[in-house]
């Protein structure tokens, strides 16, 4: 489990800040000028607007601007993690973020944005995904507990965006219903019907196999995580379709055979940016003629990806070793080298704001029984933290997400 960066500066009070923690407030209280919200240091000591209606409450100020100082990228989170600050009464965390999000790009003065660069720590080389590296790296996430999974997803186990109806109002559709929309989606957008072969990268718990399974398709499936690929074999016994899905605890890397679709949700973002050549090449090889391969993918704009490429972020350190997110056009240059090219894109950020916003709530619902399967709080306000941190992201379109349907190229 990831654990908290220890204090450096063990010695700083609020009245007694080191260097770095005193830079650090300093350039909050720059930042905190151009965004309407309002950080409580103490009583009468305020950052930002006072009349704002979003509050940052800072019970432990020397702790937050010493983290933030000594780790600019990753201490802000760590310190969420340690109860340095959380967001005030009557303000919704992931309501908070996002009023940062949509403006702090312009609210960071320029230069502290390149000094930003300049101390940004690169990802460890353990986290790189090699063959045994991936594995590693899937473990730390997905093997942390099925039943913690259980507990907020819906019912479908479904862990990527979910895909509304924009007909009907969102809040009269269950989550349930949005993710196997967004699963027959997919399938659909492969072309996915009876007597196929089709391949998947990316098991989660067997919902995408299972649908596809019911549709007459052939289904063989990856995953590194054996606490997956074990729910998603029961619950295709359930379904009854066992006998359609072969589950592989195998590396995409690895995988054999001809195929009249390859699908992946979600899955390129744990690839990591050096592999994704080998992804796209594995996709055109394992593809029959006239295939179609779906990624579907968490997106960044293209120069965001370049400004975070290099960079150890918190998400990185404590949620998904060894991720990185790919802009569209990442992807075009990797697809450039190979036969496949894109022939549709379905984008849908929004709809993973919503998504994100319900599993939280139901993760806040059911930390009482989550907390019983050893779970302490720094894990509580880590994932509170992760889920309205991507919300945000999503929310302000700093992030997106798209289904990407890749053909051969015509002759």
């Amino acid at each position: 489990m990831s654990t908290i960066t220890e204090l450096p500066c063990v010695e700083n009070t609020p009245e007694r800040l080191c260097a770095r923690a005193r830079i650090a407030r300093t350039i909050s209280g720059r930042i905190m000028r151009n965004i309407p919200a309002r950080v409580e240091l103490a009583p009468g000591e305020v950052l930002g607007d006072e009349a704002a209606r979003v509050v940052i409450e800072v019970p432990n100020p020397a702790g937050l601007f010493t983290r933030m100082g000594h780790e600019p990228i990753i201490g802000f989170g760590d310190s969420y993690m340690a109860g340095d600050w959380k967001a005030g009464a009557g303000t919704d965390l992931g309501a908070a973020l996002t009023v940062f999000a949509e403006r702090i790009t312009t609210a960071i003065p320029q230069w502290v944005q390149r000094l930003s660069v300049l101390v940004a720590r690169r990802p460890p080389r353990r986290h790189r995904n090699t063959l045994s590296g991936a594995r590693r790296n899937i473990e730390a996430h997905y093997d942390l507990s099925n039943d913690l999974f259980r507990a907020f997803l819906d019912p479908s186990l479904t862990y990527s965006s979910a895909l509304f109806d924009d007909s009907r109002p969102w809040a009269e559709q269950t989550l349930e219903e949005a993710q196997l929309r967004k699963v027959d989606s997919a399938l659909d957008l492969a072309r996915v019907g009876p007597g196929q072969r089709i391949l998947e990268i990316g098991t989660g718990w067997g919902t995408l196999a299972i649908r596809a399974a019911q549709r007459g398709a052939h289904v063989t499936t990856l995953t590194l995580s054996k606490e997956q690929a074990a729910l998603a074999a029961a619950r295709a016994r359930e379904a009854g379709v066992a006998h359609m899905i072969d589950f592989r605890l195998q590396d995409y890397r690895e995988a054999t055979g001809t195929f009249d679709a390859v699908v992946s949700v979600e899955m390129i973002e744990a690839v990591g940016e050096e592999y994704w050549q080998t992804y796209f090449h594995t996709i055109d090889r394992l593809l029959a003629p006239g295939g179609t391969a779906v990624v579907q993918s968490i997106l960044m704009r293209h120069d965001r990806y370049l400004a975070t490429r290099r960079s150890h972020s918190w998400i990185q350190k404590h949620i998904f070793p060894g991720g990185i997110i790919p802009s569209v056009k990442a992807i075009r240059r990797r697809t450039a080298r190979t036969t496949l090219v894109i022939t549709d894109q379905k984008h849908f950020g929004l709809h993973y704001a919503e998504t994100l916003r319900r599993w939280r709530a139901t993760f806040n619902e059911q930390w009482p029984e989550i907390r019983t399967l050893g779970f302490d709080e720094s894990f509580r306000r880590m994932w509170e933290l992760y889920l309205a941190y991507s919300e945000s992201g999503f929310a302000t379109d700093y992030l997106d997400v798209a289904q990407i349907r890749l053909e051969r190229a015509a002759a």
